[in-house]
């Protein structure tokens, strides 16, 4: 059984989860408009992801008992100054996301939440590869600088996610 204190944390991760999935979907936008496809492309498939994390987290409460409770999700900013920026704030998330989860799986640790552990323990190994893929592009972006070929091919290359 799910703990009523672990339930209402769940539900705030879950929360984060769907901001994240919204956030992305806006950058994607973003992208979309400054015709970098291919970064539009890797930033829906990052928004799809971010959903299935928020499933998983959903489906933990109900098979325990618990019930979801759905919270209001903000508006993600619509703007960014460059490509750079974009995938910048990109890894500033993916960190807050990170320190979240962290906070969680503690919390599953002081109720004694063994399930809840384990499930927590899948979105720490995620965490990692969520940042070090964010951190990648950022250094990448930065070596490319002001050179637009090289934010094409690199964009092309961001394209290829999923393949």
């Amino acid at each position: 059984m799910l703990s009523k204190t672990m339930q209402d944390a769940v539900n705030e991760q879950i929360q984060k989860e769907y901001y994240s999935s919204y956030l992305y979907l806006a950058m994607s936008a973003y992208c979309e408009a400054n015709n970098l496809p291919g970064s539009a492309k890797w930033m829906r498939l990052q928004s799809q992801e971010e959903l299935s994390h928020a499933l998983k987290l959903y489906d933990q409460v109900c098979d325990r008992g618990g019930r979801v409770t759905l919270q209001a999700i903000q508006q993600p900013p619509v703007e960014y100054k460059s490509a750079l920026d974009v995938f910048q704030k990109v890894l500033e998330h993916e960190q807050h996301v990170t320190a979240s989860i962290h906070k969680l799986y503690a919390l599953s640790v002081k109720e004694n939440d063994y399930p809840g552990q384990i499930t927590l323990q899948w979105f720490v190994t995620e965490q990692v590869e969520e940042e070090k893929n964010a951190g990648l592009i950022v250094e990448q972006l930065k070596a490319v600088g002001e050179s637009k070929t090289s934010l094409m091919l690199l964009d092309r290359h961001l394209a290829k996610r999923g393949q």
